[in-house]
C-alpha cells in the first residue's frame, strides 16, 4: 500500500519528467502516462489509496488529490507556455532561413550568340544586325547570285506578296553611286542569310571593314532534326589591303578553338560559294567520337561547321571597291549549328519547344 513517502517520490519523478518535456509530443506522452484513465500513475495511486487501511485513508487521499491537482495544473501551464511560443497562423517567422529565389536562365542559343559576339568583339570586329526584310539585290545580286543562278535553288526563299517602303536605307549615310539605285531595289523577301548586311555596310563605308552580321534568317523548310523555317546566322567580313587566305584560316581556327576547346582539330576543304573565290568548307574533329568515327560524322571523324572563302572580286566591284587594291575574307554559319555541336544536341527542334527540362541544363 502507498504511503506519504511514495507520493513524494512520484511528485519528484513527475517534476523531473516535466522539466525535460520541451515539445508538444513529449507533453502529451507525459499526460497519458500520469493522467491516463487506464494504467495512468494517478489513477493507479487513487485505486491503491481506496484499498488502504481505514485509519490511513483520509491522509493518503488528501496527499493523492494534491498530487493529482499538481500534475493537472502543471501540465496545463506547460502546454500554454509551449503554445505561446508558436508563430501565429499566417505570420512570418523571421528565424527561418530564406526561401531560394528561382532565377531564369539564358537560352542556349543566346549563350552561344553572346559567346560569338564576345570572341569576335575581342578580335576587333564590329557586331551588326541589319534588316530582316530584304530586297533581291542585296540578298542575291550584289552577292554574285544573279537571277536564274543555280545557287538560288540552295535557299528556299520566302518571297512577300506586298512590298514595303523603299525610302529607308538600312545603313545611314549610304553614298550615292554605290551599286544599283535604291528606287530599283524593292524589298520583296525575308532574308535567307545575313550576308546582305555585308553589302549594305560596304556601300556606306570605305575599307578597312571588319564586321560580324548576326540575326534571324528565313528559309522555306519543314521542321525536322536539322531544319527549321527560322534560324539564326552570323557572318563575318574583313576587307583591307593585303588580306590573305592565311588570315582567314588563323581567324577561324582561333574562333573555333575558343568556342569548343583549345585542342579542337580544324580542317579546311575546297568548296564553292558564289560570293567567295576560293571557297572552303570548315570542319572540326567530331565532338561525339573524338575523331574515331561514328554514325554522326559518317565514320569520317569530321563535322562541317561553317563555310568561308576570299571575297569574290564581283562582290567588291558591286559596292565600288577596287578588287585590284583590296582583298578580304568572309565566313558564316548557323548559331543553331554551333550550339548543336557544342552541347551535343541531336535534334534542332529542342531549342524551340520551351521544355524546361532541356533548357535548364545550360549555363554560361
Amino acid at each position: 500500500m502507498p504511503d506519504a513517502a511514495d507520493i513524494d517520490r512520484l511528485r519528484a519523478e513527475f517534476r523531473s519528467a516535466l522539466a525535460a518535456a520541451s515539445t508538444g509530443e513529449a507533453l502529451r506522452a507525459l499526460r497519458d502516462r500520469y493522467l491516463g484513465r487506464k494504467g495512468g500513475i494517478v489513477a493507479s495511486l487513487m485505486k491503491s489509496v481506496a484499498s488502504s487501511a481505514p485509519a490511513d485513508r483520509p491522509a493518503l487521499g488528501r496527499l493523492a488529490n494534491e498530487f493529482k491537482r499538481e500534475v493537472e495544473s502543471r501540465l496545463d501551464e506547460a502546454r500554454e507556455v509551449l503554445e505561446a511560443g508558436r508563430p501565429v497562423a499566417g505570420a512570418v517567422d523571421v528565424t527561418l532561413p530564406g526561401r531560394p529565389v528561382a532565377i531564369g536562365r539564358l537560352h542556349p542559343l543566346t549563350i552561344v550568340r553572346r559567346q560569338v559576339e564576345a570572341v569576335f568583339g575581342r578580335m576587333g570586329f564590329e557586331i551588326l544586325e541589319g534588316p530582316e526584310l530584304e530586297d533581291d539585290y542585296h540578298n542575291f545580286e550584289a552577292l554574285n547570285i544573279p537571277a536564274e543562278h543555280p545557287a538560288r535553288d540552295m535557299q528556299d526563299t520566302l518571297f512577300l506578296a506586298r512590298a514595303v517602303p523603299q525610302n529607308a536605307p538600312a545603313v545611314p549615310g549610304t553614298r550615292p553611286g554605290r551599286g544599283r539605285p535604291r528606287e530599283n531595289r524593292p524589298a520583296t523577301l525575308l532574308r535567307t542569310h545575313t550576308s546582305p548586311m555585308q553589302i549594305r555596310y560596304m556601300e556606306a563605308h570605305e575599307p578597312p571593314v571588319r564586321i560580324v552580321a548576326i540575326g534571324k534568317v528565313f528559309r522555306r523548310d519543314n521542321p525536322d532534326l536539322t531544319h527549321t523555317p527560322m534560324f539564326h546566322q552570323f557572318e563575318g567580313l574583313l576587307v583591307d589591303e593585303g588580306v590573305t587566305l592565311a588570315d582567314l584560316k588563323g581567324t577561324l581556327t582561333a574562333f573555333l578553338r575558343e568556342v569548343f576547346s583549345p585542342d579542337t582539330r580544324v580542317l579546311f576543304r575546297p568548296s564553292f560559294f558564289p560570293y567567295t573565290e576560293p571557297s572552303a568548307e570548315v570542319f572540326i574533329g567530331c565532338v561525339f567520337c573524338a575523331g574515331s568515327g561514328c554514325p554522326v560524322c559518317k565514320r569520317t571523324g569530321w563535322l562541317e561547321i561553317l563555310g568561308s572563302g576570299m571575297v569574290h572580286p564581283a562582290v567588291l566591284e558591286a559596292v565600288g571597291y577596287d578588287p585590284e587594291r583590296y582583298t578580304g575574307f568572309a565566313f558564316g554559319t548557323g548559331i543553331e549549328r554551333v550550339a548543336m555541336l557544342k552541347y551535343r544536341v541531336g535534334d534542332l527542334r529542342l531549342f524551340y519547344e520551351n521544355d524546361l527540362r532541356f533548357l535548364e541544363q545550360f549555363s554560361l
